[in-house]
């Protein structure tokens, strides 16, 4: 059975806003605090990536994740250590939510090999493995095969994990997400599909490149279960999550979980943001997850000012950590670029 949870109503960017997510936190204060603190860490790294993008000390493409921070805060707190996850371009706070370091991160901005992909990969292709964490995919949609092949494997083992995988609603255009989706459905694989609708995807509206708006209905076409959930609210996506993340390991079968969010920054840092009014973008602000989850833990006393002050410095010092070790970090020696680009002849 399909079911719906509350949030946005599904269509394009010309929708009217949404209220801001309101009511009590159910949830103990130390979880609560938890969330915060993970958020703030997301927010204030990723603001940090944006002045030293600017310094030029971080080069190549920069996808920014401001006011998307609910999502992977709740989602990655659902899920449990032997589960896969397998993100975008737009994957620094999965990575760092997964337990990637934030030093190693940083330092993978930079290109130093003290990075996560040993200053190979860059932003878009965090990686370790250590953490189930495979990427951090450049391509559109490119991580969605991947997704069905980790949970192919689990199965086979068998192995008691699933594979979450993240992806922008412009991936649901892709052949890779059909393709991916009807084999993990035929194939009954442990797949959570976690489908992040900023609106957008590059730079398009959805209303303007697809004639289905409602993600749910296409997921639903393929024969899985699906949930639409306010992807700006850090409490409904993590009971969103939590639920459909249950289903996938007691039926071991895929669950599709749409996230309706919206990005404060343009797609990357190259990208002149001219397809949306800023008065759009304003108005979205007002649905920000961190400050309206903060009201909301102020108005029932879960969160005093000086506690979300002692948070919040907590996240710039270890984002200020992060840009020391990068910036102590060191240039992969020109004897190994070639390391890892093929095997060496005899080797078995």
């Amino acid at each position: 059975m399909n079911t719906r949870a509350d949030g946005p109503s599904p269509g394009a960017s010309s929708l009217p806003v949404p209220a801001p997510p309101s009511g009590p936190v159910p949830w103990a204060k130390a979880l609560s605090l938890n969330m915060l603190a993970d958020m703030l860490r997301i927010r204030r790294m990723e603001e940090k990536c944006a002045e030293l993008y600017g310094q030029q000390k971080i080069r190549g493409f920069l996808h920014l994740y401001i006011g998307e921070e609910a999502v992977a805060t709740g989602a990655l707190h659902a899920l449990q250590a032997q589960d896969n996850v397998v993100a975008t371009y737009r994957e620094h706070g999965h990575a760092l939510l997964r337990g990637v370091r934030m030093d190693a991160i940083m330092a993978e901005m930079y290109g130093k090999q003290e990075g996560c992909s040993r200053g190979r990969g860059g932003s878009m292709h965090l990686f370790d493995r250590a953490r189930r964490f495979y990427g951090g995919n450049a391509i559109v949609g490119g991580g969605l095969p991947l997704a069905a092949g980790l949970a192919l494997a689990d199965k086979m083992l068998p192995r008691p994990a699933l594979t979450a995988c993240f992806f922008g609603e412009g991936a649901m255009a892709e052949g890779a997400f059909h393709e991916a989706a009807n084999l993990a459905a035929l194939w009954q694989l442990p797949v959570l599909f976690c489908c992040e609708n900023n609106l957008y995807a590059m730079g398009t509206a959805l209303a303007r490149s697809e004639s289905q708006t409602d993600l749910c209905v296409k997921a639903a076409s393929y024969g899985m279960a699906t949930v639409r959930v306010d992807g700006m609210d850090v409490v409904a996506v993590h009971e969103a999550v939590k639920g459909a993340a249950q289903q996938v390991r007691e039926g071991s079968c895929p669950v599709f979980v749409e996230l309706q969010t919206y990005r404060f920054r343009a797609h990357s840092m190259f990208d002149p943001d001219l397809y949306r009014d800023k008065a759009e973008v304003e108005a979205w602000k007002t649905r920000g997850p961190i400050h309206t989850f903060t009201a909301r833990l102020k108005a029932q006393g879960s969160l005093t000012e000086e506690e979300f002050l002692a948070l919040d410095a907590a996240a710039q010092a270890e984002v200020d950590a992060a840009v020391a070790f990068a910036e102590a970090g060191s240039w992969e020696p020109l004897e190994d670029l070639l390391r890892d680009v093929h095997t060496p002849e005899g080797a078995t």
